[in-house]
């Protein structure tokens, strides 16, 4: 008999759009008022421990979902929420380094259902600790500094610097370093450095490392680059990477002092050069 009378007080519940299992007031196009939530530590399955989600399964949850399709994803309510139930309770984990008790964080998850039974609205409701985000947001990766270098030789004519005078081996390797830029998380800074050797006057090779960097600086910036992250600077020849010997002939120095003449790009932000 006292089975039969719960019953019924649960059926007389859903048909006042109350569900049954936490006294949560649910309307049929499936929002609720006033929120109940169960134990944290009364969960019916799992032994009272409730579950660690998929992430990516739970990311896939969306309004109109029917039961199996919830079921499929992010497993079985863990409450007995009565007979047809407007809402599912859930108690996930999640790893959160440096939060939470064990570098664990709980919440509380409920699906609640239209009166077709489609879900609709979700909600959470945090336990430990008490003021987690929830679900708790992916830790984006520390940005890192790369550095890519370009030969300028293979990059423009001799003594040259504009658009119209770069090599086509310069705009495959320029149009390569776009293409991956732009495929950064989080790109957070590009800072272009033109050098050359150390022939010639200190004034004409630094005006010549500032044209060639500004001229990467706009074709980055042409090719899908956001322009306020990138920087472009000259260093003239002030900063030699190899060191040759006079008594060399005119072609064999300028072979020798090759590494030089370069465009240094350094990248800082999450993500791969290559």
């Amino acid at each position: 008999m006292a089975k039969k009378s719960l019953l019924a007080a649960c059926l007389a519940a859903t048909l006042t759009l109350t569900a049954c299992g936490t006294g949560t007031k649910i309307n049929s196009d499936g929002t609720a008022e006033n929120l109940k939530w169960k134990s944290p530590t009364g969960t019916t399955f799992n032994k009272k421990k409730g579950t660690f989600p998929d992430l990516q399964s739970l990311s896939q949850v969306r309004h109109g979902m029917t039961k199996d399709q919830l079921y499929y994803l992010i497993g079985r309510p863990q409450y007995h929420d009565g007979w047809r139930p407007r809402e599912w309770n859930y108690v996930f984990h999640f790893y959160t380094p440096g939060q939470g008790t064990d570098d664990v964080t709980t919440c509380q998850y409920k699906v609640v259902f239209d009166k077709d039974m489609f879900a609709q609205t979700f909600h959470w409701n945090p336990v430990e600790p008490i003021d987690a985000a929830c679900p708790p947001q992916a830790r984006q990766p520390e940005p890192q500094t790369q550095r890519y270098t370009l030969d300028a030789d293979a990059l423009f004519a001799f003594d040259k610097s504009s658009a119209d005078q770069m090599l086509p081996q310069g705009r495959a390797q320029l149009d390569n370093l776009a293409a991956h830029l732009t495929r950064f998380d989080d790109l957070r800074a590009v800072r272009i450095t033109g050098h050359t050797d150390r022939l010639g006057s200190v004034t004409y090779n630094q005006g010549l490392s500032e044209r060639r960097a500004e001229t990467v600086r706009q074709y980055l910036i042409e090719h899908g680059v956001p322009a306020n992250v990138i920087t472009a600077q000259g260093m003239g020849k002030s900063q030699q990477v190899v060191a040759c010997e006079e008594r060399m002939s005119r072609k064999e120095l300028i072979a020798c002092l090759q590494p030089n003449r370069r465009v240094e790009v350094e990248v800082e932000g999450s993500g791969q050069l290559n």
